[in-house]
């Protein structure tokens, strides 16, 4: 799965700010400057998770509107410079779309077999005329693999860097570098439909849609208050408490990437070591990824194939082909912050003989 189940901390505030927070920020009588102090309190608990500055916060609607705002307000704020972007080849969906919905030039730069950018590589690239921007996600949403996002900003100079941080932010401390940065809720445990944009102070960033005569002029329309708030809260919990789940999802983790290898033709995909805590993804030759997910469904595990971004289509995942791996039949497991041993051992003594069935009805 690609969200997190609501963590118990957001359940319990937003629950109790839905009473509170109903009233529009902007205005001056009591329950708007009640809903207000909730929303300053809300960004002030995302600064002091993230190590941010509380004016760097903003709120939207989704992690893909942080990501469009925040990649296409640098390109504006630095269209004098030129309009290249300069992104990895494994970026999620939301960077490729807004890359192509603002035009101009683009340049995808490969990785290797475990989906890490060369800092070389990247740092030549942003090197070249009239690059406005680069973009490189601190962690692959769909195999795990860190990316050297630090190293990368310190080698790029002037160009801007856009920081997807949305598979990572909570889960692993936000890495230095970059001119704005995205994040989602519901990948740390808040609610859905809230997502983060981080602008650093001093950058070169210019609203790259209409205008709002809101709170935040970085985003427009009415902020979800008791969701931003529960946002917050969520994202306090699995700051504090990630260094105990982050270990024992790490060995969970471990434990499938071998275990899956017992399955004949198959091959674990992303860096074995500096990745995410809860990501795993494998592919299985000769294995349609769909009957893979409906089968291992039909055992109560909740799996995805295809490409993370767009999995309902069942597509080949980008991800993947750039890595050089196997397309089809991979699954994607995301370990929630209550997945045990015996749910990890009981995937792995039902997926050999789900594979196993599949290829026979192939005839294999």
């Amino acid at each position: 799965m690609s969200s997190e189940p609501l963590h118990p901390a957001a359940r319990e505030v937003l629950l109790a700010a839905l009473d509170q927070g109903y009233a529009d920020p902007r205005r001056l009588h009591a329950p708007a400057r009640g809903a207000r102090l909730m929303l300053d309190n809300a960004r002030e608990v995302v600064a002091g998770c993230l190590g941010v500055r509380p004016d760097e916060v903003s709120f939207t609607g989704s992690g893909t509107e942080a990501v469009h705002r925040g990649l296409l307000g640098l390109l504006r704020g630095r269209r004098r410079v030129g309009e290249r972007l300069v992104h990895s080849a494994v970026e999620h969906s939301t960077v490729l779309h807004a890359a192509a919905w603002a035009g101009g030039d683009h340049l995808a730069v490969p990785v290797d077999r475990d989906g890490r950018v060369s800092v070389e590589d990247f740092a030549a690239a942003c090197a070249e005329p009239g690059v406005a921007v680069a973009a490189l996600q601190s962690a692959n949403h769909e195999v795990g693999t860190c990316q050297p996002v630090a190293e990368v900003a310190a080698r790029i100079g002037e160009v801007p860097l856009l920081v997807d941080a949305c598979a990572s932010a909570g889960r692993l401390p936000l890495p230095e570098g970059w001119s704005a940065a995205a994040a989602s809720a519901h990948k740390w445990g808040g609610p859905a439909g809230v997502g983060l944009l981080l602008v650093r102070k001093g950058a070169r960033w210019r609203n790259p849609f209409p205008g709002d005569d809101r709170v935040d002029e970085r985003t427009a329309g009415f902020e979800n208050v008791p969701a931003a708030l529960a946002a917050a809260a969520a994202l306090r919990a699995v700051v504090e408490e990630r260094a105990e789940v982050g270990a024992r999802q790490r060995a969970l983790v471990d434990r499938v990437r071998h275990g899956v290898l017992a399955v004949p033709d198959v091959e674990v995909v992303g860096h074995p070591d500096d990745r995410l805590p809860h990501v795993v993804t494998f592919s299985c030759l000769y294995v349609d990824g769909e009957a893979l997910v409906h089968a291992l469904a039909r055992h109560g595990f909740a799996v995805a194939s295809g490409s993370a971004c767009t999995s309902s289509s069942l597509e080949p995942s980008h991800v993947l082909a750039a890595m050089g791996a196997l397309t089809h039949g991979n699954v994607r497991l995301s370990l929630t912050r209550d997945a045990d041993e015996t749910d990890v051992e009981r995937f792995l003594a039902v997926l050999p003989g789900v594979v196993a069935d599949i290829r026979a009805e192939a005839g294999l």
